[in-house]
């Protein structure tokens, strides 16, 4: 019982995260999986839809 005592008596203290951040692992970032969804090229029916209005969008000011 003698950290249930200690425990009431001074409370219980939770430690937060490190401050200095998450470990860089030497990971390279990149944004080739954004850049393949965005483009529709990942093979799905909606972000290639998607993609198409993107174009279409892109494109209306060279009809003229």
């Amino acid at each position: 019982m003698d950290d249930f005592d200690q425990i009431l008596e001074g409370g219980i203290v939770f430690k937060g995260a490190p401050k200095d951040g998450p470990k860089d692992e030497g990971k390279v970032k990149t944004k080739a999986k954004k850049k393949k969804y965005i483009t529709g090229a990942h093979g799905s029916g909606s972000a290639r839809q998607k993609a198409k209005y993107r174009e279409k969008r892109a494109n209306r000011h060279k009809g003229k």
